[in-house]
């Protein structure tokens, strides 16, 4: 692998975001509205109220909008990993593309059959079989995000492998350590549950909306209980997924848990900033305070972080000049190295593993085991040889600061929205307060801001690592023309938005037009 040029790198993470979040506008939607749907359905079975069927026919219309466009953005995104990041699939292809190919051929396969039942087999199968096919749809949507979130959670903390020199590749070596590291749980429970709280409040949107305008007033009113009951406990639980992985990150990401609090200099009884403005002249390793003003909650961060209020939280000069005691992901505690000290360990690996395999093509087996020994003491700082400076590991700290926090206040917003939406509800006061009706429909373009702003700490807050530690950017993209990835930058960015706004667009006729047509 050789380095590439930096627009290039650029733009081919950008047009990887681009689709990223094109895609997350649409899958939470999916994973949340098809539970909704199996759930308003059972109710269906269980009375054999036509009312639970109307109802359940209409919000399958928006989640058949939604899914379709999803699909469209999903695939365009597993075939960039082929076309923009061929280095990074050459590395880790054997490991990275065991859970997608499972997510193809069991969750998706599973999930596209009973759509097609769900879709159209009413009146041509039983109730409980049209049931059981909504709720395997339901089943396979998320069984779809867990595949994909197992293979993104391994870029976060690679497990379960060893890199082979021979083939210059990464191997599975256990299978059950990829699909069940931390990681992979927190991430697969955290995001789905997220994309529960989309729906839920979707959902309670568009209800608000009937009600206000004195439209389907008993769909509305029921579709808010549902949306309410499901969205609160998703939330709940949200909370507790979101402190896990913020314990995970702190462990294994320490850099990113420092951009996240914009956190300079570490500290016991760290706090967490509540509120705070960052300082947009701060560098590392300088005087500058890293806060124009902020509002801390005092000790909480090394709370949550590592569970006592005396736990030390590294900061990013920290993280940059070593010399801490941190747990490593064996376990055991060591003193962590300068960021400089690993950038020379990176490339002494570097160096050996291209030595080895000159020496292993001419047959010269003590020389190649030399080196080999050389590779595996540093292979744990093999990404940072393709760095040139130790502030190359620093992410974006603004952009990363603020979706944190902008996440975490929107989160606890939508607890106490769906709160209050419970109180209203079942007190039948909700058609009497126009302004909470109000309140909950302009909360929709809300709960994916929620969602983007999740997935920009995901994915900024660990620049440069595509593969944690082991693979950067920079070493990870394709070698083509710049020019192309510009260009086919700018057609995605047209194409996906036609597809949102055509989205949006029949969405909105759909809602307008109301359960009246369904049957």
């Amino acid at each position: 692998m050789e380095q590439m040029d930096l627009s290039l790198v650029d733009w081919s993470r950008a047009q990887f975001a681009l689709t990223a979040m094109y895609h997350w506008i649409f899958v939470p939607l999916t994973l949340g509205l098809a539970f909704l749907i199996a759930i308003m359905e059972t109710f269906y079975v269980k009375t054999g109220d036509e009312f639970w069927k109307k109802t359940t026919k209409f919000w399958m219309t928006l989640f058949g909008i939604n899914f379709a466009i999803g699909v469209a953005t999903g695939i365009i995104l597993e075939f960039e990993f082929g076309t923009n990041w061929s280095n990074y699939s050459w590395f880790v292809g054997d490991i990275f593309g065991a859970p997608l190919a499972i997510e193809g051929i069991m969750a998706f396969f599973m999930e596209s059959t009973f759509i097609a039942i769900m879709f159209f087999g009413w009146n041509k199968v039983s109730k409980k079989a049209h049931l059981a096919a909504s709720w395997l749809t339901a089943i396979g949507a998320n069984l779809s995000a867990l595949w994909i979130l197992v293979a993104n959670a391994w870029m976060q903390y690679p497990t379960g492998m060893r890199f082979n020199p021979d083939t210059a590749r990464n191997e599975m070596e256990n299978f059950w350590d990829v699909l069940f590291s931390p990681v992979a749980i927190n991430k697969f429970l955290h995001t789905v549950t997220s994309g529960y709280v989309t729906a839920a409040v979707f959902v309670l949107g568009v209800s608000s909306w009937y009600l206000l305008k004195k439209r389907e007033t008993l769909l509305a009113k029921r579709s808010i209980v549902i949306a309410s009951v499901f969205g609160l406990l998703s939330s709940l639980f949200l909370v507790m997924t979101g402190d896990s992985s913020a314990k995970q990150v702190a462990e294994k990401q320490p850099m990113k848990l420092a951009a996240m609090e914009g956190l300079y200099d570490g500290t016991t009884n760290a706090g967490l900033v509540a509120l705070g403005v960052l300082n947009p002249q701060k560098e590392a390793g300088d005087k500058r305070p890293a806060f124009l003003f902020k509002v801390e909650i005092p000790s909480a961060l090394s709370i949550l972080s590592f569970g006592s209020s005396s736990a030390y939280v590294p900061g990013i000069n920290d993280i940059l000049k070593g010399g801490y005691m941190y747990t490593n992901t064996d376990g055991k505690s060591e003193i962590a190295k300068p960021t400089a000290a690993r950038i020379s360990d990176g490339k002494k690996a570097i160096a050996a593993f291209g030595s080895y395999q000159t020496a292993a093509k001419a047959g010269n087996r003590t020389e190649a085991s030399q080196h080999l020994g050389v590779l595996n003491d540093n292979f744990k700082s093999f990404g940072y040889g393709y760095l040139t400076h130790p502030k190359d590991i620093i992410p974006n700290v603004p952009l990363t600061f603020y979706s944190f926090h902008i996440m975490v206040t929107l989160g606890f917003f939508f607890i106490a929205l769906f709160v209050a939406s419970l109180f209203f509800a079942f007190n039948d006061m909700l058609t009497k307060h126009r302004w909470f009706l109000w309140i909950s429909l302009l909360s929709t373009p809300l709960v994916y801001l929620a969602g983007q702003t999740g997935w920009i700490v995901a994915e900024v807050g660990r620049q440069p690592w595509v593969i944690q530690d082991i693979m950067p950017s920079v070493a990870a993209v394709s070698r083509i023309d710049t020019s192309s990835v510009m260009v086919t930058f700018m057609l995605f960015v047209l194409i996906f938005t036609m597809l949102l706004i055509a989205e949006i667009g029949i969405m909105l006729k759909q809602i307008k037009k109301g359960p009246e047509g369904e049957h």
